[in-house]
């Protein structure tokens, strides 16, 4: 039977909305580390023909599709951020799907070490799929300035995006790394790069 230290060191990266994950992913990659983002399966999985869009679309009506075939995510948001039911039968049908693709996708990338970039893992099965997880950290008013400013949303708009995520105490909870992504692009850098020594360190003794 295949043993877990067969596979390589599965780092989990997380962190509330407009926090940095996606900064810092890119910075892990930059460093030849595999990374599989699960937001960019999660839309994969919803595109044009895949058999989630036509259950959303049963789930949700045409008016969650937009015009071109594709999902209308903005319409999709505003009925889940209010509705805790309509996002649990959201989740009921993508999560699997996410989960699966996931997986296939670390089996085949190898690497000393990965990251899994999972926006929502306080709450996600994921969580028995990665060894350690790495917290990308910053308070809640950065948050909601970077959202205002990356994407346009008002004030009250952004603070319904964030109550809607685990809270940043449930984020630290299950933290075995934190990256606090408060300052610069170099401070933030040298974490990561600090980050990477330590996980080529953990992940050859897990070899020996």
């Amino acid at each position: 039977m295949k043993s877990r230290h067969d596979n390589p060191l599965r780092i989990g990266l997380t962190g509330g909305i407009a926090s940095g994950k996606s900064t810092v992913a890119d910075m892990f990659a930059d460093l030849g580390v595999p990374v599989i983002d699960t937001d960019r399966i999660a839309r994969e999985v919803v595109g044009p023909g895949q058999p989630a869009l036509a259950e959303i679309r049963e789930a949700f009506g045409v008016g969650v599709i937009a015009a071109d075939g594709t999902l209308d995510r903005p319409a999709m948001r505003e009925i889940v951020f209010g509705d805790d039911n309509a996002r649990r039968r959201l989740e009921a049908i993508v999560h699997p799907r996410i989960r699966q693709q996931t997986v296939q996708q670390a089996d085949a990338a190898g690497g000393a070490y990965q990251v899994i970039v999972v926006p929502l893992l306080v709450e996600s099965s994921l969580r028995t799929f990665v060894d350690r997880v790495l917290v990308v950290d910053c308070d809640e008013d950065t948050q909601l300035a970077r959202l205002q400013a990356r994407d346009g949303e008002s004030e009250e708009r952004a603070r319904r995006m964030l109550a809607a995520q685990s809270t940043r105490d449930e984020r630290l909870a299950i933290a075995d790394d934190v990256i606090s992504n408060e300052g610069n692009l170099d401070e933030t850098r040298d974490q990561v790069e600090a980050l990477h020594r330590g996980y080529l360190r953990e992940a050859a003794g897990r070899d020996e």
